[in-house]
């Protein structure tokens, strides 16, 4: 009886101890999420320095320290394959909430695809969505081309022959090239570049004869651009006299969204700390003017509708991808 009784007491001391380390360490857990962040913050971005996801992400940093606890937001350019460097090191990274990065869709969705994928779309902890960016079709300035129509006209004399820049392969800008060419019934060169800063710089110099790019690639040097056709639903507030191709008659429709994410595996408390705090950087007056002011058309969306958006993409990806043949079975 003795025995039993010592017993008894024994498992139930063995209990009590296990209740209280396991209480002890969700209560550490809590504080560290809590505190977070208590050290500065890598921000891996996947293009060049200077181009539109680069400037965007810059903006946050303006308002970084104001909501997580007045620590230092680093940059970590890791540049390559249309971003695809940089997407994987956000996915490989330790997932503590110390490493984020910035991710743009449909790159993600695509990529993913590919015969040398390296991340799939749900290996991201996804944050927030912060810019909706329509491509349009850019020339020179002084360019002889003057429209859609010259354009067309232009790259049916060259033959396939006629330049057009592109950010990497296995992109948006990739794709959207692929779409262009079928519906002008066109063929064109693509010359893939590591950025859009690079890319614009190679149209400003004469060096391909024109790029898919984005609104936000070409607002910062208007004036060194003639935009040919947007591809949008509708007209942009911003560039009013810039004609869609869907009002030429030509139904082509292509953005780029940019966002923000972390590494799949994430602390939920710690990742719902960075929603609530990107949340509050993408409504603050302050922050949206400056966006106005560098040309990127925010877009904002919470982490859950990011992530549905990019599935979205990746359906409309897989659709493409086969189509185009870019994968080889």
């Amino acid at each position: 009886m003795k025995k039993n009784i010592k017993l008894i007491a024994m498992l139930v001391l063995a209990l009590f101890a296990a209740t209280m380390a396991s209480g002890c360490a969700g209560t550490k857990k809590e504080d560290a999420s809590a505190k977070y962040p208590t050290k500065q913050v890598n921000m891996v971005i996947a293009f060049t320095a200077g181009g539109s996801s680069d400037v965007q992400a810059r903006i946050v940093e303006k308002y970084w320290k104001k909501h997580f606890n007045d620590q230092p937001l680093v940059f970590d350019y890791k540049t390559g394959a249309g971003g695809q460097v940089g997407f994987t090191e956000i996915v490989k990274a330790k997932p503590d909430g110390y490493t984020v990065g910035g991710i743009n869709v449909p790159h993600i969705a695509i990529q993913s695809l590919s015969n040398q994928a390296t991340f799939k779309v749900d290996e991201f902890a996804y944050i927030a969505q912060v810019v909706a960016d329509p491509n349009l079709l850019v020339v020179k300035a002084d360019s002889p081309i003057k429209d859609l129509k010259g354009f067309i006209e232009e790259a049916k004399k060259k033959n396939g022959k006629l330049t057009v820049g592109i950010v990497g392969t296995f992109t948006a800008h990739h794709l959207a090239l692929l779409q262009m060419e079928e519906i002008l019934g066109i063929k064109v060169t693509p010359v893939p570049f590591t950025g859009a800063a690079d890319q614009n710089v190679a149209v400003m110099g004469g060096h391909i004869d024109a790029m898919i790019g984005n609104l936000n690639d070409v607002m910062r040097d208007l004036a060194k651009f003639k935009l040919i056709s947007l591809a949008s639903e509708q007209r942009h507030q911003w560039v009013k006299d810039v004609p869609t191709f869907k009002e030429q008659g030509y139904n082509f429709i292509s953005d780029i969204r940019r966002g923000f994410a972390a590494p799949k595996g994430i602390d939920p408390a710690v990742l719902n700390k960075l929603r609530e705090g990107f949340n509050k950087i993408a409504n603050d007056p302050a922050y949206l003017e400056d966006m106005k002011k560098i040309g990127q058309p925010e877009a904002y969306l919470n982490g859950d509708e990011f992530e549905k958006v990019t599935n979205s993409y990746l359906q409309t990806s897989k659709t493409l991808v086969d189509k185009y043949g870019l994968v080889k079975k």
